[in-house]
């Protein structure tokens, strides 16, 4: 698939740094269990120093916990997990001895643009999908702050869970924290950010108005091979209580040596066998430094920019959505995913399609270090062939 090439714009895909991907490579010639201090105290101390400077660029409190886990699924379970335990623990009910049966129904609020992975963290933590209200955005894609109101309101002294996007995966809409998070947090509900890979934005000084008043939240999941560029399983969970972060996914048994001081990173994962993911993400931040990242993030989020206006200003397309940062969308009447198979076909570039507010689009995605200017170049080039074929034929 080439996927980790920089003409890749189907998904939100990274690519590999180099620091990066020769990290990776050590981490598997250790092969270390990055469960607890005593089996790797190296991959332990770094994972450490890469939890620190992770949360100093997205602007979180230097007190929240963090967990490096396999991608954003299992940072939502991470961080809906202690969600889960902390709004139980209030109303006297301690769901890892007693589970949820005959527990307080938790209610789960999120906008009609959420994302699977949340959905599925929600399954597999037993709080059920009917649980979960799905209320209307506005024309920018946020989640409309008296929606959220009024569905509160209605929820009484229940608790809930309320999801909110950095950055939705068809245009990049951000929800607007600064409004929405003191309205959850007046009536108790626990605030979950799902930041993929919108996150990012708070690294760069453009981009990072859209993350205003984020850190506010309760708990955030993003991706590191997503925009930070690192190998794939690898993702990172941050949670500002954190008693109820361990509390909710920690674990002693007697065999195990338990360090005193040290931080044992099964206490903060769902995982006990776990791949040292510390080394990688460090030698990435390690690489780029915050200006790397800063350009890194801009950079894509120009060529995005640049993708979707030109192909969406050439004969036969049509620009749907400008991307706000890294995600923009383009369509071709009722021929789109005639016309993607086509682009496919060229070899040239790869995108992939959508359906957005009822619409077939074709969705050009930016999060590969290597994509230049020759890449846009070139993948406008193969649309615009494409489109002069299909007109050619037509007439």
């Amino acid at each position: 698939m080439t996927s980790a090439g920089g003409r890749f714009f189907g998904w939100v895909v990274g690519g590999a740094l180099p620091s990066a991907l020769a990290a990776d490579w050590l981490t598997a010639t250790w092969d270390q269990n990055a469960g607890l201090y005593a089996a790797g105290p190296a991959a332990a101390i770094v994972e450490e120093v890469a939890g620190a400077w992770l949360k100093d660029i997205f602007g979180l409190s230097a007190h929240t916990s963090f967990a490096l886990v396999t991608g954003c699924q299992m940072a939502h379970v991470t961080g809906l997990a202690a969600a889960r335990h902390a709004l139980l623990a209030r109303r006297g009910w301690d769901v890892e001895q007693r589970g949820l049966s005959g527990a307080p129904p938790i209610r789960i609020l999120s906008s009609s643009e959420r994302h699977g992975s949340a959905e599925r963290a929600i399954r597999l933590l037993g709080m059920g999908l009917q649980q979960i209200t799905y209320l209307p955005v506005d024309a920018q894609g946020r989640l409309r702050a008296d929606a959220l109101q009024q569905a509160l309101e209605s929820n009484g002294d229940g608790p809930a869970i309320v999801l909110l996007q950095a950055g939705d995966v068809n245009i990049g809409a951000f929800d607007d924290f600064e409004a929405l998070i003191p309205i959850a947090h007046r009536h108790g509900a626990w605030v979950h950010v799902d930041g993929a890979f919108g996150l990012w934005a708070a690294a760069s000084p453009r981009y990072r108005h859209l993350t205003a008043g984020i850190a506010k939240a309760d708990s955030w999941a993003t991706d590191g091979h997503k925009w930070l560029n690192v190998p794939y399983d690898c993702g990172y969970a941050f949670v500002s209580d954190t008693d109820s972060h361990r509390a909710s996914v920690s674990y002693r048994a007697p065999y195990l040596t338990h360090d005193a001081q040290a931080r044992d990173q099964m206490d903060w994962t769902p995982e006990w066998s776990r791949r040292a993911r510390g080394f990688p993400t460090y030698a990435a931040l390690r690489q780029l430094g915050r200006k790397g990242i800063t350009e890194l993030v801009d950079h894509c989020c120009q060529h995005a920019r640049a993708l979707a206006t030109r192909i969406g200003a050439l004969p036969g397309a049509e620009l749907l959505s400008e991307p706000i940062i890294n995600q923009g969308l383009v369509g071709f009447g009722d021929r789109t995913d005639d016309i993607i198979a086509s682009i496919l076909a060229t070899g040239e570039a790869f995108f992939g399609g959508t359906t957005w507010r009822g619409r077939r689009a074709m969705r050009v995605s930016v999060c590969n270090w290597q994509t230049s200017e020759e890449d846009v170049n070139r993948a406008v080039n193969a649309v615009a062939s494409v489109l002069t074929s299909r007109a050619t034929v037509s007439a």
